[in-house]
């Protein structure tokens, strides 16, 4: 197991970059097939109307900011295990992988309670009560969610931590398959299935996260490699000591989380604040940019992997031109993506809507400025994203979660609000500042890494 990480101190820069790339590359396509789902929701919630799509677009991204936000905590055990990994401690190993199903079953029972009364804090933030009731069937399905969805997390926290991200793609790329099938067919009664609708979107998303993640925990007790690495395989004692490091090193982790998902949540119910049509509109403009983001978000998983093996072997020209690789390779990506929705707006905007229904144009016609400036976005939410993954690695969690407060929530939100509502330029407005928000964490994560990384080197030479 351990053989298949480099033992040498020192690679090549190509090396690096392969290295990179052979996490990256599923890591990303593991991400972006399991948003796939999402995304050919989000299309099927238009073609039912955008009543449907404002509602289930509001109900899906609340149940996923709670999701992700606990998933910044229990994402700790990637850099943790990443580490364990490199410093070749395999009882260290062992303990802490299993400490992530005790954080998982933790935050299942915490969970369930928030997303059950999710209703009500959807009324208090202005929602209209069409947008409630039907958020409410959606989301009372996906409560049986929890579960699969937090451990799914896990398992690929612990699998990237052990440079194994095969196993993740294969599992997901056969879940994503199923879900949309079973998504189209529950949601517009197919092939003999009752017609669902918002309901059906919810019932085969549960079913699928039930499947992938009872298929991962085979394969995982099934792959000789994997056993050998001895995880699972101390029965799941309970060890406080590392738990609580785990939610130490994982805290701001999921604080982070909070703050970002946060910014885009809070934004998204202003937009329903707007107007129906607003949020309607909005939501084919996140959903675009989200679907998208997935890479980066791979990324910076790979670069978590990638540092925190490096820091294991205490080699911080290793963490520095791993780091310094990641954030580039993800701009270069970035730039590309902005291009393309520059150039082909309207071809995005009718994959959600028929644009010859008259019923549709004022959505349309919204659409348009979100989406220039949600492209335009894309480069500086890509650089944060893994400039954060490789902070992540180096364990330097709880300043860049205090960094990223005044870019959130003190530019950004304050900034997207008063053009949004004083200035009156709507879901437009609202966007150009939580994008704003987003370039400036870009900005403060990337000199935070050139920081620490002079800060090493300087240490290394003192050594």
């Amino acid at each position: 197991m351990y053989n298949k990480t480099h033992s040498s101190s020192n690679i090549s820069l190509v090396e690096e970059i392969k290295e990179f790339l052979r996490l990256a590359i599923p890591l990303a396509t593991a991400q972006l097939t399991q948003s796939l789902p999402g995304f050919f929701d989000t299309l099927m919630m238009g073609r039912l109307g955008s009543s449907t799509l404002a509602a289930g677009g509001l109900a899906s991204l609340s149940f996923s900011a709670i999701i992700l936000t606990a998933g910044g905590l229990i994402m700790a055990i990637t850099p943790a295990i990443a580490r364990a990994f490199g410093a070749k401690d395999k009882n260290l190993l062992e303990n802490i992988a299993c400490q992530g199903l005790w954080l998982v079953l933790m935050l299942t029972i915490i969970l369930t309670g928030i997303i059950f009364d999710n209703d009500f804090w959807m009324r208090v933030f202005g929602q209209t009560e069409t947008t409630v009731i039907m958020a409410k069937i959606y989301l009372d399905i996906r409560l049986w969610d929890v579960f699969p969805a937090l451990g799914l997390i896990w398992l690929r926290g612990v699998l990237s931590g052990l440079s194994q991200p095969g196993p993740i793609i294969l599992i997901v790329v056969i879940g994503g398959v199923f879900n949309i099938w079973g998504n189209y067919a529950l949601a517009f009664g197919q092939w003999g299935f009752p017609r669902l609708e918002l309901a059906g979107l919810a019932l085969a998303t549960v079913i699928t996260h039930w499947g992938m993640f009872l298929a991962l925990i085979v394969y995982i007790f099934k792959h000789e490699h994997l056993l050998q690495s001895g995880i699972f395989q101390r029965q799941f004692s309970f060890k406080p000591h590392l738990f609580w490091q785990l939610i130490k090193l994982g805290f701001p982790m999921a604080i982070f989380s909070a703050l970002e998902i946060g910014l885009f949540i809070v934004v998204t119910y202003l937009m329903g604040v707007l107007g129906t049509e607003v949020l309607a509109a909005h939501q084919i403009v996140l959903q675009t940019v989200a679907l998208i983001f997935m890479i980066p978000s791979g990324m910076s998983i790979a670069a978590t992997v990638r540092v925190g093996q490096w820091l294991g072997k205490e080699n911080w020209q290793g963490v520095q031109r791993a780091g310094v690789l990641s954030i580039g390779i993800a701009s270069v990506f970035m730039m590309v993506m902005a291009m393309i929705l520059l150039l082909f707006p309207q071809f995005v905007i009718g994959l959600y809507l028929d644009q010859n229904d008259p019923a549709n144009q004022p959505v349309m016609v919204l659409v348009a400025p979100m989406l220039t400036i949600a492209a335009l976005s894309q480069i500086g939410d890509g650089v944060q994203k893994v400039a954060y993954g490789v902070l992540q690695g180096l364990q330097d969690t709880r300043l860049p979660m205090l960094l990223s407060i005044p870019a959130f929530w003190i530019i950004g939100l304050p900034l997207g609000y008063w053009l949004g509502f004083h200035l009156a330029w709507g879901g437009t407005g609202l966007w150009l500042g939580q994008s704003f928000g987003v370039a400036m964490a870009a900005i403060v994560f990337t000199r935070r890494f050139y920081y620490l990384t002079k800060v090493l080197k300087l240490s290394q030479k003192e050594m």
